[in-house]
Order: C-alpha cells, then sequence, then structure tokens
C-alpha cells in the first residue's frame, strides 16, 4: 500500500519548491513520474510521520495541455492523497483562484498558502484571508516561504485538514448535464462532479482515465452527451465554464481585497523595468546585456577558467595520472586497464569528460538559469521571441530550450518537456541537434573564427542561421498539427532569492549526476570496442574522400568529425590543431566550423534524445543531419571558391 502524500500544486514561479523544502528539510528524490519521462520531487513530510510531500510541475489550468501539466492531473486523480496544498500567488489572486476553484471541487482535503504574501503588502494589497477562507470552505494560510513566515500555521492546518465546503453553480444546461453525467461516470478518488467538468473540458488525463474504467455503452453515452451540450451551448464548453469561474474569482477578489494602497518605489521600479522587458523594441538591449552576461558566467568563467582548473591542472596533472599509474599496477598493460585509462578509457575519457569538462559548464549554466528563472524574467523572454519562433512554426516558449541548447544540448533536449505539444519538442529537439552549439564548442568555434576575421565570423554565423530558419520552417509546414499559442504569465520581476537559486541548481546537478554521467560512460564504453574490432580507423579512412574530395579540407579532417560525434568540441578541437599545424586556409577555417556546428550532435545528446523521444526519432534526426551537414558544407565551400572569397 503505497504511503499517503501531500501534493503542492501551484502556477509556475509561485514559490513550490521553496515551500517543499520548507515542509520536508530533508533530502528529496527526485525521478520520472510512472509512464512518463517528467520528473517529479517526493519528500517525507517533517511535520507528519509516513507521509510523503510530492512537489508537482507547475499547472496554469486546467485542462492540462503540456506534458508537465497532464503529470500534475495524473497526480490530482491517480495518487493516494491525504491533502491537496495548493501554493498561489498573492500577488495575483484572481489567477489564484481559478485554480483554486477546480482543486476545491475535486472534494479532496485542501488548503490554499497564499505565497509571496509580503511582496503583496509591498504593492498595497491586503487580503482578508479568513473571509477568503469562509467563502472558499478551505484553509487560507498566508506565508512567506523564503523567510519561512507561516509554515508552523501552515503545517499545523495540513494535520488537521478536511476535505473543502465548496461548490459553484454553472449555467443550467452544464448542470443539467452534470447531473446525467454524474450518475453514469465511474468512481473516482475526486468528486463526479469535478470528473465531469474536466472530461466535458476535455481533459485529456480524464478522459484516458474513463476510458480505461468504463464500458463500450457509458463510453458511447458519455460521447453522446457532450456533444449535445456542444451543440446547445453554440461555444466551447470549456470557454462557458472558465467564464462561470472567472466571474466567481472577481466578484470573491473584490470582497476579500479591503485595501489598495499605492506602491512603493521599488515595486515601481521592478514594475517599469519587467514592462521595458517584454517590450518588442526595449527588450532587444535588455536581452543583449542578459546573453552578455550568460556568455561571460557560462562561455568565460565556466568553459573557460573553471575548465581550465579541473581538466588541466586537477584531473590533468593530479587525478588522471595518479588513477592511471594505480591501475596499471593493479592490473598491468591489459585490456581491462586499457579500457579504464587507455585512449578511450571509462575513466580517461568519460569521467574526465563528464566531471571536468561539462560538469563546470553546467554548474555556471544552471545557476544563470536559476537566476534568471527566480527574476521573472524567463516568461518575458518568452513573450520578446514569440513573433520571431512564429516564423518556424513555434510560439516563444521554444526560446528557453533553445539558450539552454548554448550551454549543453543534452540539457536542452530534457527541458523540450516544457512545451505543450509533442510536434513542438519533437521541431525543437531536431533544431538544437542540427544547429545549436553547446558551450564548449561554440568557444572553440568563435576563437578559430576569430583568428581568421570578423567576415569568417559573420559567413558561419549567417549560414547556420539560415539553415536553422530553413529547416524550422520546411519542418514546420512537414509535422502534423498547428502551432502551439502562447499563453504565458508575466510574474512581477524581483531580486532572485540565493537560497532558491541554490536549491534548484542543486536539484538539477543531481540529476546531471545520476542521468547524464552514465550516458557518457556508455558511449565511451562503444567508443572504446569500435576501435578494438576496428571499426573505427575504417570509419575515419571511409570519410576522408567526402571530407577531401566534397569538403575541400584535408584528409585528416576527417578523424576530428568522427571525434565530434563523441563530443562536440572534441571535432572543433581536432580542425583548430589542423589549423595549428598550417594545414587549413581561411576559407577551409570557415567551411570546417560551418559543417562541425551543423554535424550530429554528441553521443550523449543522441541517447537523451532517444530517451525523450525514442530510438526511432533519434536515428531518424542523425539520417536527416548528417547528410545535411556535408551537403550545407560542400555547397559552403564551392560558394566561396566562386567569389575567389578568402
Amino acid at each position: 500500500m503505497p504511503a499517503e502524500s501531500i501534493a503542492l500544486v501551484g502556477h509556475p514561479n509561485v514559490g513550490k519548491s521553496v515551500l517543499f523544502q520548507r515542509l520536508t528539510g530533508r533530502y528529496a528524490n527526485v525521478s520520472n513520474y510512472p509512464g512518463t519521462t517528467v520528473e517529479i520531487t517526493r519528500g517525507a513530510a517533517s511535520f507528519l510521520p509516513g507521509v510523503m510531500v510530492i512537489d508537482t510541475p507547475g499547472v496554469s489550468a486546467l485542462p492540462a495541455a503540456s506534458e508537465d501539466e497532464q503529470v500534475t492531473a495524473r497526480v490530482l486523480l491517480h495518487e493516494p492523497l491525504r491533502a491537496i496544498l495548493q501554493v498561489g500567488d498573492a500577488k495575483n489572486l484572481r489567477r489564484t483562484l481559478l485554480l483554486t476553484i477546480q482543486l476545491a471541487e475535486m472534494g479532496r482535503p485542501m488548503a490554499l498558502a497564499l505565497n509571496m504574501m509580503d511582496e503583496a503588502e509591498a504593492r498595497g494589497l491586503r487580503i482578508d484571508h479568513q473571509a477568503l477562507s469562509a467563502r472558499m470552505g478551505v484553509p487560507v494560510l498566508p506565508t512567506v516561504a523564503t523567510r519561512g513566515a507561516g509554515i508552523k500555521e501552515l503545517t499545523h492546518s495540513l494535520i488537521h485538514v478536511t476535505p473543502p465546503h465548496f461548490e459553484m453553480r454553472y449555467p443550467e444546461p452544464i448542470e443539467q448535464a452534470l447531473q446525467e453525467l454524474c450518475s453514469v461516470l465511474p468512481s473516482s478518488p475526486i468528486a463526479s462532479r469535478a470528473l465531469g467538468l474536466l472530461y466535458l473540458s476535455r481533459d485529456p488525463v480524464a478522459q484516458t482515465w474513463i476510458e480505461q474504467r468504463a464500458d463500450v455503452a457509458t463510453q458511447s453515452r458519455l460521447n453522446q452527451k457532450r456533444e449535445e451540450l456542444q451543440h446547445a451551448l453554440q461555444q466551447p464548453i470549456g470557454a462557458v465554464i472558465q467564464q462561470a469561474r472567472l466571474a466567481w474569482a472577481d466578484q470573491t477578489v473584490n470582497s476579500v481585497i479591503t485595501s489598495r494602497a499605492k506602491t512603493d518605489a521599488r515595486s515601481a521600479i521592478g514594475a517599469q523595468l519587467g514592462r521595458l522587458a517584454a517590450h518588442p523594441l526595449w527588450g532587444l538591449p535588455i536581452l543583449a546585456l542578459v546573453l552578455y552576461g550568460m556568455y561571460w558566467f557560462v562561455g568565460v568563467f565556466g568553459a573557460g577558467d573553471l575548465v581550465g582548473l579541473l581538466e588541466e591542472n586537477l584531473f590533468g596533472e593530479v587525478i588522471n595520472p595518479w588513477v592511471t599509474d594505480l591501475v596499471h599496477r593493479t592490473l598491468g598493460q591489459s585490456l581491462i586497464s586499457e579500457f579504464l585509462v587507455g585512449e578511450y578509457g571509462v575513466w580517461t575519457m568519460g569521467m574526465t569528460y563528464a566531471l571536468a569538462l561539462i560538469l563546470p559548464i553546467v554548474t555556471t549554466f544552471f545557476i544563470a538559469f536559476g537566476i534568471l528563472e527566480d527574476s521573472g524574467y524567463l516568461p518575458r523572454l518568452a513573450a520578446l521571441t514569440n513573433r520571431l519562433f512564429a516564423v518556424i512554426g513555434l510560439n516563444g516558449k521554444a526560446v528557453l530550450p533553445m539558450v539552454l541548447g548554448l550551454g549543453c544540448v543534452t540539457m536542452a533536449t530534457m527541458t523540450t518537456r516544457i512545451l505543450e505539444s509533442k510536434r513542438d519538442r519533437l521541431l525543437v529537439t531536431l533544431l538544437l541537434a542540427l544547429a545549436v552549439p553547446c558551450s564548449a564548442q561554440l568557444g572553440v568555434v568563435m576563437g578559430m573564427l576569430a583568428s581568421v576575421s570578423f567576415g569568417a565570423t559573420l559567413w558561419w554565423a549567417g549560414v547556420v542561421s539560415l539553415v536553422l530558419l530553413a529547416v524550422g520552417w520546411l519542418a514546420a509546414r512537414l509535422l502534423p498539427g498547428e502551432r502551439s499559442i502562447l499563453f504565458v504569465e508575466l510574474p512581477p520581476l524581483r531580486l532572485p532569492q540565493a537560497s532558491n537559486v541554490a536549491i534548484k541548481t542543486l536539484a538539477r546537478l543531481e540529476w546531471y549526476i545520476k542521468e547524464v554521467v552514465p550516458l557518457f560512460l556508455i558511449g565511451t564504453a562503444i567508443l572504446f570496442a569500435l576501435d578494438k574490432i576496428g571499426v573505427l580507423p575504417w570509419l575515419i579512412e571511409t570519410g576522408q574522400p567526402v571530407v577531401s574530395g566534397w569538403l575541400g579540407l584535408p584528409p585528416e579532417a576527417s578523424a576530428a568529425f568522427l571525434m565530434g560525434f563523441l563530443r562536440r568540441d572534441f571535432g572543433a578541437t581536432g580542425l583548430f590543431a589542423l589549423e595549428s599545424a598550417g594545414l587549413l586556409s581561411p576559407m577551409q577555417i570557415v567551411v570546417g566550423m560551418v559543417t562541425i556546428t551543423l554535424f550530429v550532435p554528441c553521443v550523449a545528446s543522441v541517447m537523451m534524445i532517444a530517451r525523450e523521444r525514442g530510438v526511432r526519432t533519434a536515428l531518424g534526426i542523425l539520417v536527416l543531419i548528417f547528410p545535411l551537414a556535408v551537403l550545407v558544407g560542400g555547397a559552403l565551400y564551392r560558394l566561396l571558391s566562386l567569389l575567389g572569397w578568402s
């Protein structure tokens, strides 16, 4: 019998993760929710022995749109919940109550934590939480999770929580339909009325749940009733339900907010910066400053200083020589020792790659991403870039994994889960694998191009961007489905809390060590095996005619492209070595950098694509990208030769 749980539910950016830490205060287990690739966090409640706390993905509303939101809906419908704890934004009570209505209608024991109460008070909002509690029929507790304010009262309420006394009325046609539906719906952990409303709103999780438990005759009757109601209303049923909830929420907000004083100067400055950050014109220089800051912190400090310190000094001079000597003294010059510390050794290549090269990059990127996330800037970035991404059939949310890809494509592939549709996730995964260089590769590429000329950099950036837009535009029209409309809430800009950023960074690093490091070791083991059976040298020799004949590069560049599959910047570094040896002309450098950027992603990224999108999709992306990169590189070589560029 699974342990009872308390589900933390709320909109994105309302402080659920911080409140989770306050309620558990212990080690948290981050794992995929069963049957999905979406991760949830579980921890033992510090105030209730034997009870778990689940931090669910942020949900804007039900019915669930994205894969993350569907996991939250599944938790509400499937888990043996002791209680639901909604975490709401006190500054945006109307939006909070729209979700509160749906959760209260489920009939499960519930409490509402009005979080970030300090920010609401700074804006002059005075909320009568006792009046709101009486109106909703659920305990309402004001909290400031970052300071621990209100946590004692909240935990006491959760110990004694009871089902809510709440029911709102909808237009008569919907009420009549609900009455008929509730008589035939299968019994569920939530109230039949709530299940019926989800079904009428075409929630995919509720629909699947009913299909798995109702016989064919019952399903037919339910579908017929929904179609009859749709015909009678002459508009989407979900829209009518939402309108009723909006009217109730507006009335409630007006009755429980008791004063509206003037906002202070700090809040006014934050609000003005927030408007500028999402402005079509003024948002661009702000974006440029943000990207430059990320480039310096992740690209220069993380990929440069920290990688140099760990790879060259710590691993190169201390750890690896010691491990190699220990292995050779213990195992001698054997196949096993070569497997561990040889050219393709799981330690000298796999672990060194994972810990000395990628770990400092992803750590700095996670810190930077956590700062942007906690500040409230990321939703504004999505709004700012929405029109640009519309060209390739996406909405502004796609900017988040694309920006992450500049740190590590492997990590960015995982974050495509935030996109609403399978089509959008597949399209962004393709573009990440094709034309987004990771920070390690980008550093080598930019260094080589800078040594040639600024014009070389423009050629590289122009060709890669053109390929990305062309492939995105074409794929968006070939893939089935429509572009998702951007619905994003713009929270206020605020100073990031160091504790929030630290908690999120540590949780993501735990995921990296558990999930990604093993991929590096598996990839290294595969290369070791290919080298031993002679496939690796054969692949290098086989690729030489294409590299020298079509791309116009020296035959030695074939090995660089093959190594690029293990790690993207290995390929760029191999070409850098050829340039240092005087074997590459300026034109060959540009052609080589464009081709290696568009070349197949590293083996860790491929394995992550297979994990997220499936093996067939990963193979299909490889089959598309490899010839496309070679085709573009060869065409660019001929174009530059025709123009006489040097």
